[in-house]
């Protein structure tokens, strides 16, 4: 193995952050030297100083104008008129979180302003993703007047010309990337259309649709509709669930997603969502709820439905109005969240067998097919692939009648969705955005599809592919077991939430021993470990999963030995009324790792 490499093959690297800057944030914002070292490491008040304090300190206020985005003003104008006129509304989403998420805000909006409203989202099996042209005629059928799709249908070219047809009006509200020819609707809202020219590119589904709602809120407000009888909108209830599929979209938290996950965290600590709350308390993360239970134990729940089973039973669940209801939706989807991952265990054998089969570290991409397997977990399937192989993946399922869909999942450096946007006739339907793709094709054109691909990223890494293509770790600084105190973690939560964009920081222990190492789980896939420092003190942690890499064994079998560099993130965890602070094992180095 190269010795520049850790343990799993990957490059441990420092954050470019100078020392003059992280003394200066630290001393301009009161907060200790470690927390400006680590806003310096994500470039955090390099031009702005002023942009640091609202990193630490975000708030609604700062948040752009709703009017800022194109086609907003028309979309808000067409919507005023439905409301007051009380036309019937579609409200049409994806079945993933962002996308139910986005749905259930949407139909809470309009249930208060006194609209009938029908849900709709498609079935990833009979429909695949997205608006179709026979999901329109059956909305037609319902007498709906204007559709109101949620991050989804930017490039829904055929089912909004059967919308016209029909006589029905779409606004589209979407974050996927798209191409320069729109699909005909009243307004395309989307910080990512070509024409763009926002700031706010980092939007998750649910946020375009939270812009909309409070635009056209305050439209509503301006032409007088709210009264005694009809009150206006509480719009900060809503941002529960904003906070949610923010983080669970891994978008990234900065700019305004940064405001509107901190402040929806804070709104679903209140547990005012009923569905929210029932999940919640089936998944066992009723203590707290921040951005790893949204992201590791809520999210997955609400991802179930759509995965396995009937897609908009997230969405329901969110906009219920019923405790019992809602309790037995949350219980459903846990259910549902177990049945997913034996299905996912099955594919993922099969998925990595034939990876790892064919191939090469000569290849710039991975594609790999099975018959039958359930299109709703390839992209759990592909995510853990990536991870492996540190490739570009797109992981297919090939059904009896020669359709294959496919998820992919992509790497630092690559724009996936592009690539798939590029591949024009060789999709029956395909986007998505930098690091996450979907496609449909016939499987006379899977092989063409991979040449395609392979030929798109070869382009996107020319004359950088050592770069792109070595998994790298990005380092926040050096700590020693005795410097974990409660008060360092407290000094840490300063810098929440984490998530795509901001990380947990993770640190380096240099110069540890392994006192203590004894597999765990079910299958003896983890490790509990003990680390001890050059000064005696010791630092729990656990390293999961870690057997299915070489960094168990390594682990195992430096017990006794001499000292080695592990690194990680730090988390807190309450046990019978004590809260232990344990390292997160990610990586280790032989020997002492210095930058």
């Amino acid at each position: 193995m190269n010795n520049n490499l850790s343990i799993t093959g990957k490059k441990w690297a420092l954050r470019n952050a100078t020392y003059e800057h992280a003394v200066r944030l630290s001393q301009s914002l009161g907060v200790p030297e470690v927390v400006g070292h680590i806003l310096a490491g994500r470039n955090v008040g390099v031009k702005d100083p002023t942009e640091a304090l609202t990193f630490l300190a975000p708030k609604l206020s700062d948040m752009p104008d709703p009017l800022h985005l194109k086609d907003m003003d028309k979309a808000v104008a067409r919507l005023v008129d439905a409301v007051q006129k009380k036309q019937k509304i579609a409200v049409f989403g994806d079945y993933d979180v962002d996308g139910s998420c986005a749905a259930a805000l949407m139909l809470q909006y309009f249930d208060k302003t006194g609209n009938d409203t029908v849900l709709y989202i498609p079935d990833r099996l009979t429909e695949g993703y997205g608006p179709n042209p026979m999901a329109m005629e059956r909305l037609k059928a319902q007498n709906v007047n204007l559709v109101v799709t949620v991050d989804c249908g930017s490039l829904a070219f055929d089912a909004m010309d059967k919308a016209y047809e029909l006589g029905m009006e779409v606004i589209i509200t979407d974050h996927h990337q798209t191409k320069v020819e729109h699909p005909k609707c009243v307004a395309l809202i989307n910080p990512n259309r070509v024409d763009e020219k926002s700031t706010c590119t980092m939007l998750a589904g649910v946020g375009v649709a939270f812009y909309l709602v409070m635009a056209l809120n305050r439209a509503l407000r301006d032409v007088g509709y709210f009264n005694t009888d009809n009150p206006e909108p509480a719009l900060k209830e809503f941002l529960d669930l904003v906070a949610l599929a923010t983080v669970c979209d891994m978008v990234p938290l900065t700019g305004v997603n940064r405001v509107l996950v901190d402040r929806g965290l804070k709104v679903a600590s209140t547990r005012q969502n009923l569905g929210i709350r029932a999940l919640a308390h089936a998944s066992g993360s009723d203590a707290v709820l921040n951005t790893y239970a949204a992201g590791f134990q809520l999210g997955p729940r609400i991802n179930a439905g759509g995965r396995i089973s009937e897609c908009d039973l997230g969405a329901k669940l969110l906009s219920i109005k019923e405790n019992d209801q809602a309790q037995a939706l949350a219980l459903r989807l846990n259910k549902l969240n177990d049945e997913r991952k034996d299905i996912e265990a099955q594919v993922l054998e099969e998925a990595m067998a034939q990876a790892e089969q064919t191939f090469n570290d000569a290849d710039n991409t991975i594609v790999v097919a099975g018959k039958n397997w359930h299109p709703g977990v390839v992209g759990i399937v592909a995510s853990r692939v990536k991870e492996k192989f540190h490739r570009p993946t797109f992981i297919i399922s090939m059904d009896d009648k020669g359709i294959c869909k496919g998820s992919g999942r992509s790497i630092s450096g690559v724009d996936l969705g592009r690539a798939v946007i590029d591949a024009g006739d060789l999709l029956i339907a395909g986007g998505g955005h930098g690091m996450a793709a979907g496609v449909t094709l016939e499987l006379d054109k899977l092989d063409a599809f991979k040449q395609h691909l392979d030929a798109h990223v070869q382009k996107q890494v020319q004359g950088k592919e050592d770069e792109v293509f070595t998994p790298k770790l990005s380092l926040d600084g050096f700590l020693s077991p005795a410097s974990v105190t409660d008060t360092f973690m407290e000094t840490m939560s300063k810098l929440e939430p984490f998530g795509h964009g901001n990380p947990e920081p993770k640190f380096v222990f240099s110069n540890v021993a392994v006192s203590y190492v004894k597999q765990v789980g079910a299958d003896g896939s983890h490790l509990q470990v003990s680390f001890k420092g050059s000064d005696g003190m010791t630092l729990q942690g656990i390293a999961f999963r870690a057997m299915d890499s070489e960094l168990g064994p390594f682990l195992l079998n430096s017990r006794g030995k001499a000292p080695i560099s592990v690194c990680g993130v730090l988390r807190q965890e309450t046990w019978q009324g004590q809260t232990r602070t344990k390292l997160q094992v990610h990586d280790a180095h032989a020997g002492v790792w210095r930058s």
